[in-house]
């Protein structure tokens, strides 16, 4: 953002106190929106006076917390704008003004000519939060390093912020971030930090709204363009919002070809009773349109599979060697190793498919295939190459990459503190090829040192998508997008995209058995 916002500056499209007055009245309009009952002029409290902990008075009493930075800035704009609106303002600033940068201060000063600015922090300064409809948090934003406990006066404001459940308080907004939390990692700095109802950004998304901590803290989220050019950052990660490979009008599928055009699939199999992952895997590598989708399971469960299966063939695999002769068909163009494979057999497999005796190709490895090499990762990460995804959560991923999981896993005292983002970003460049870190912030990198983020936050959750099963339709996706020629790095987006988008066409009440279900009618709303 500070990028963006100097270059704009530099090349006159803008000044720094323009781009601070559109951010301020984005903040307010947002506002509006979010709750119509506090727009427009004077007005009641929207709480009973005689509640509790109620809000009394005949306007609309607003408290803005400025710090001292230009997110103070934005704040002072906030609390002229709501004045103007008929609030009852009141403006608390964290610092000295002679802190403030020059376009904040300058923004301090136009407050300062309609009211005071009482002094930050503290009881003494007669904050209250039960005194007010509305708190406006623009202490800190994006461009906090440390925690509030390690700032005077937070330490003591931390618990009378704890408000969520009471029945009467104020709504919270935050500007830009809920100060506290890492901008870049959604972690909050030092253990601890403030929320929100809403949180109101600038022209892009923070990787903090999504990851780690962040939906938790930000409420709703909302985005407003204040004017800044739509050049891309070279280093900044892709927000999946979209499929990252051709699907919709441009998808070749179903225009020409025939069914090995399309790729074949192949998924190993578990021993008997442990076939169901498998399945599903194969499920939705079928109908996310790879041509054609074979299971390799072990004769004892043969009978099992065939009991289960009618589009998707079958194949009986016995061991290492037996699943090496059926790789010598070259038209099987993708593997899928891992769900319910048990990780005797996962081993032996990984070590057949990775190994110099069998051609390389496009290798989805997901559960069993990655635990099985939880006591020496380095005898899996040295031999995969990039037409390899790893599809780990979070255990799996510690199995594999144990020094990143403990960094992930510890409390940050300072920003930018060390991310999810960061973490698969090292374990691509590792492995040598794409690894998928699941979750609701599902985190995806490729060796080059590409990365994505997909977030199933705010209007796109879906906390019906924690079922089992629901991770190896995940990886039949990614492999059968494979099979049809996505590039492992595009086909891991795309596959996230629509792992989500079938769960909430879905909706509450879903089963793994229901995502396959649901794809072709996230196909078709793409075509359309």
């Amino acid at each position: 953002m500070r990028a963006a916002e100097s270059a704009a500056i530099a090349a006159g499209e803008a000044t720094g106190l323009e781009l601070m007055e559109r951010a301020g009245e984005g903040v307010v309009a947002a506002i509006e929106a979010e709750w119509p009952d506090l727009a427009g002029e004077g007005g009641s409290a929207p709480r009973p006076a005689d509640s509790p902990r109620g809000i009394s008075g005949e306007r609309k009493r607003a408290a803005v917390l400025c710090g001292p930075g230009n997110n103070g800035g934005d704040g002072f704009v906030v609390a002229r704008l709501l004045r103007q609106r008929g609030w009852a303002v009141e403006v608390f600033l964290f610092g000295a003004p002679e802190r403030l940068p020059p376009d904040a201060r300058v923004n301090h000063d136009r407050w300062c000519g309609m009211s005071e600015v009482r002094p930050w922090p503290g009881p003494e300064a007669g904050f209250d939060p039960w005194g007010y409809a509305l708190i406006v948090d623009a202490l800190f934003g994006t461009g906090l390093t440390r925690g509030l406990s390690f700032e005077a006066g937070f330490g003591r404001m931390l618990p009378e912020w704890d408000l969520r459940g009471e029945p009467a308080r104020p709504r919270i907004v935050a500007v830009d971030l809920p100060s506290g939390l890492c901008s870049d990692s959604g972690r909050m700095l030092a253990g601890d930090g403030l929320w929100a109802d809403l949180t109101v950004s600038f022209h892009r998304f923070k990787r903090g709204h999504f990851l780690a901590e962040g939906p938790f803290h930000c409420g709703s989220l909302r985005l407003v363009d204040i004017g800044l050019p739509e050049g891309g950052v070279p280093d900044a990660a892709a927000l999946v919002s979209a499929p990252a490979w051709r699907l919709g009008k441009g998808d070749p599928f179903g225009q020409s070809g025939h069914k090995y055009s399309h790729g074949h699939v192949l998924v190993c199999a578990g021993g008997r009773g442990r076939t169901g992952a498998a399945r599903l895997a194969a499920r939705a590598a079928l109908r996310v349109g790879a041509g054609l989708v074979s299971v390799a399971a072990p004769p004892e469960a043969v009978a099992e599979c065939a009991a289960q299966l009618t589009a998707i063939m079958l194949n009986g695999v016995e061991d290492g060697g037996a699943l090496a002769r059926l790789l010598e068909d070259a038209r099987l163009n993708v593997l899928c190793l891992g769900p319910g494979l048990g990780q005797a057999r996962a081993r032996a497999y990984v070590d057949t498919v990775l190994g110099p005796a069998v051609r390389a190709r496009a290798t989805v490895l997901d559960a069993d295939a990655l635990s099985a090499f939880a006591e020496a990762p380095e005898a899996l990460l040295g031999r995969l190459h990039p037409l390899c995804v790893l599809t780990p959560h979070g255990g799996e991923f510690a199995r594999l990459f144990p020094d990143l999981a403990e960094r992930l896993a510890g409390t940050p005292d300072a920003g930018p503190a060390f991310s999810k983002l960061d973490a698969v970003q090292a374990a691509a460049a590792r492995a040598g090829c794409t690894v998928l870190l699941k979750g609701a912030d599902t985190a995806i990198a490729a060796p080059d040192g590409r990365c994505a983020l997909h977030g199933a936050a705010y209007e796109r959750a879906a906390p019906w998508l924690a079922t089992a099963g629901a991770g190896d339709v995940l990886a039949g996706l990614i492999a059968g997008l494979m099979a049809r020629g996505a590039p492992a790095f595009e086909a891991a987006q795309t596959a996230a995209y629509l792992h989500v988008e079938a769960a909430r066409a879905f909706g509450p009440g879903l089963i793994a058995e229901d995502l396959p279900e649901a794809i072709p009618e996230v196909l078709r709303r793409l075509e359309a």
